[in-house]
């Protein structure tokens, strides 16, 4: 069935979407984590900085000492805070490239779970026509089959079982059960035989339907 075929390559479609999809949003949801961290640490900087201006502009110290010193640690604070401004900047840029990607994915994901629906109905409707053509051939095998001594259906039915088919047309001297020719001795039997003889394959055994292409 062609449906077959075109359905496992869509699912297979899917199924590397769907690899990508899972691995794109877990690179994004890392990237978010990171982002979190990262304007934790600029507002942790920022909120010292203040702090120390707060501190500068209160005219509460008056040691020159520890003013210059405080002066040094908000310019190494300000510093501190573009260095983090910058690598904040830079994982957003990444959240961004790679959350688009996602969208992507997820778009083509979307478009092709639709297609192995769309398959997947074919199919079903497919195996819906084999099982009433199924119906039909079952019906009237059995309407043929009642025609036909009992002996000859159960020995038909008793090779079948063992062969997956009980019968073989004998077509240019071979058996088209088991594609072996059969020899000079057994192919003179056979075109001796009556036309209403049971004639079985020497090889597998096989029911064989002597026709004009038999090559007796």
């Amino acid at each position: 069935m062609p449906e077959l075929a075109v359905l496992a390559e869509v699912t297979a479609a899917e199924a590397q979407l769907d690899d990508k999809r899972i691995e794109l949003d877990t690179l994004v949801g890392d990237l978010r984590r990171e982002l979190r961290q990262a304007e934790a640490e600029v507002e942790q900087v920022r909120t010292r900085r203040e702090r120390d201006e707060q501190r500068l502009n209160s005219g509460a110290i008056t040691n020159p000492k520890d003013l210059t010193n405080l002066e040094h640690e908000m310019q190494a604070l300000q510093r501190r805070i573009g260095t983090l401004e910058d690598a904040e900047l830079e994982v957003m840029d990444q959240v961004e490239t790679q959350q688009a990607a996602l969208d992507a994915v997820l778009q083509e994901l979307e478009t092709m779970r639709a297609k192995v629906a769309d398959v997947t109905a074919a199919r079903d409707a497919a195996f819906a026509q084999l099982d009433g053509q199924s119906g039909e051939l079952t019906a009237e095998r059995a309407r043929l089959a009642a025609d036909l001594p009992d002996d000859l259906v159960a020995l038909y039915e008793k090779v079948r079982a063992q062969y997956g088919s009980g019968a073989a047309a004998l077509k240019a001297r071979g058996c088209e059960g088991c594609r072996l020719e059969l020899n000079g001795s057994d192919l003179r039997v056979i075109a001796a035989a009556a036309d209403d003889e049971v004639i079985r394959c020497p090889e597998c055994s096989r029911i064989l339907v002597r026709t004009a292409e038999s090559g007796l």
